[in-house]
């Protein structure tokens, strides 16, 4: 990034990161920062849309029966998926976030897969035979 500053300076951060925010503000557990912050979540990568909540089912019940919390990473979830979340997260059931998958086209796909190679996880696709449905906690990466 450019500065203002005289000297150079390198800040070596270890991870990933992208520019994306949670898809609604229930979201969020830090009201002072409007941060969603997640201790240890599982990763729910998929590369398609989510709509219905039914095809999430079998895994959010196994992310509630783990304990852990999750955050979905996904082209977009909307309509009664969306709705179905944030209910479950504001009553404690399942502490979940979801956020837009980074870049568009084959670079989405691309970094999904970046993503799932980072946290030891699976991008959920129907281009490889995985579907939503048949999502099971193996299939989930792993972050701090």
């Amino acid at each position: 990034e450019e500065g203002s500053g005289l000297e150079n300076e390198l800040s070596v951060v270890e991870g990933m990161q992208f520019d994306r925010g949670y898809l609604s503000p229930y979201f969020v557990n830090k009201p002072d920062t409007m941060a969603a912050e997640l201790d240890s979540p599982l990763l729910l990568l998929v590369d398609k849309k989510i709509s219905n909540i039914r095809e999430m089912l079998p895994v959010l019940e196994a992310v509630a029966k783990a304990g852990r919390p999750l955050l979905i990473v996904a082209e977009d979830v909307e309509g009664e998926a969306l709705a179905t979340l944030v209910v479950n997260n504001m009553r404690g059931i399942v502490k979940v976030a979801a956020v837009k998958a980074p870049g568009f086209g084959d670079r989405r796909k691309a970094m999904l897969q970046d993503i799932a190679i980072l946290t030891g996880g699976t991008v959920i696709s129907e281009e490889v035979g995985l579907s939503l449905e048949g999502a099971t906690l193996e299939h989930l990466g792993n972050a701090k």
